[in-house]
C-alpha cells in the first residue's frame, strides 16, 4: 500500500498540489485521472521521487521516502518498476539488451541468470521471439510490451505506468490494459495508472481516482464512475467521451 498525505508541491507562486491525500491498494490496478493541470503527474514524479514537494509524506508500505537519506531511497526505488509514456526504450539497443539494463545497474548477478530473466519477462508480455530485434522494427504496441518487460524485470513490488495506451489504437491499447491487470493480479503488485483513457477506466479500474486543482475529488470503482452524481465526475466523463469521439472523427 502507498499511503500520501497532505502532499503540497509549487512551482513558484504556482501551487499544483494543495495537500493531496491518496491511497493505493496493494494488488489492484490504481487509475489517477484528471484534466491537463490537475496535478497527476506532479504526482506521479513526487512518489517516483523524481521531485521534492514542500509538506506531506509518500510512505510505501510505512516507508516514507521524502524523509529517507539518498542511500534509503534509491534501495527502495529498486522496488519500483516504471512504464513510460513513450515507452523510452535505447533505440541502439536490442530488445533483450533494453530489458536486462535495470539487472546490470542494480544486481550482481551473473550474465546467464540476468538473460534467464530477461527471456522470462519477454516471454511473459509474449513477446520472446523478439529479443534480437531493434525497438524500431516494432509497433507500438510491441514496444510498451517491451517497456512493460523492462518494468517489471526487477520484480518490483509498485508498478508505475504513465499514460501506457498514449498512441496506441483502441484494440491494442485493450490488450496492454489487460496485460497490465493481469500482471498486477499474478505478481500482487500495487499499480498506479496516470490515465486519460476512459476505456482504461472501465476496462481495468479496480481503484479510480480523480484528482482536480491538486486535490482527490472523488475515488471509487469502474462499476460506481458511471453512477457517481459527483458533478467532478460527470463533467470528467462526459468530456473524455466528447474528446474520444473527436478523435475518432479526426482518424476517420
Amino acid at each position: 500500500m502507498i499511503e500520501v498525505k497532505n502532499l503540497h508541491k509549487s512551482f513558484g507562486d504556482q501551487s499544483v498540489l494543495k495537500g493531496l491525500d491518496i491511497v493505493m491498494h496493494t494488488g489492484k490496478c490504481n487509475l489517477i485521472i484528471g484534466s491537463s493541470g490537475s496535478g497527476k503527474t506532479v504526482m506521479l514524479k513526487s512518489m517516483l521521487g523524481l521531485l521534492h514537494p514542500e509538506a506531506g509524506s509518500i510512505a510505501f508500505d510505512g516507508r516514507d521516502i521524502l524523509s529517507m537519506v539518498p542511500q534509503e531511497a534509491r534501495k527502495l526505488r529498486q522496488e519500483m518498476g516504471m512504464v513510460f509514456q513513450g515507452s523510452a526504450l535505447f533505440t541502439s539497443s536490442t530488445i533483450a539488451e533494453n530489458v536486462k539494463m535495470p539487472l546490470d545497474f542494480f544486481t550482481s548477478l551473473s550474465e546467464e541468470e540476468k538473460m534467464d530473466r530477461v527471456h522470462f519477462c519477454l516471454d511473459r508480455v509474449r513477446i520472446e521471439n523478439a529479443a534480437q530485434k531493434f525497438p524500431a522494427e516494432l509497433s507500438g504496441g510491441m514496444q510498451k510490451r517491451v517497456a512493460i518487460a523492462r518494468a517489471i524485470v526487477l520484480n518490483p513490488k509498485y508498478l508505475f505506468c504513465d499514460e501506457p495506451n498514449s498512441g496506441l489504437d483502441p484494440e491494442t491499447a485493450m490488450v496492454i490494459d489487460n496485460l497490465i491487470q493481469d500482471i498486477t493480479q499474478e505478481y500482487g503488485m500495487t499499480t498506479i495508472v496516470n490515465t486519460h483513457d476512459m476505456n482504461s477506466v472501465l476496462e481495468i479500474g479496480e481503484h479510480v481516482m480523480l484528482l482536480k486543482g491538486g486535490l482527490k475529488v472523488w475515488e471509487g470503482s469502474k462499476e460506481e464512475i458511471l453512477r457517481a452524481d459527483t458533478p467532478d465526475v460527470q463533467d470528467y466523463v462526459f468530456r473524455s467521451h466528447l474528446m474520444k469521439r473527436v478523435r475518432e472523427a479526426l482518424r476517420g
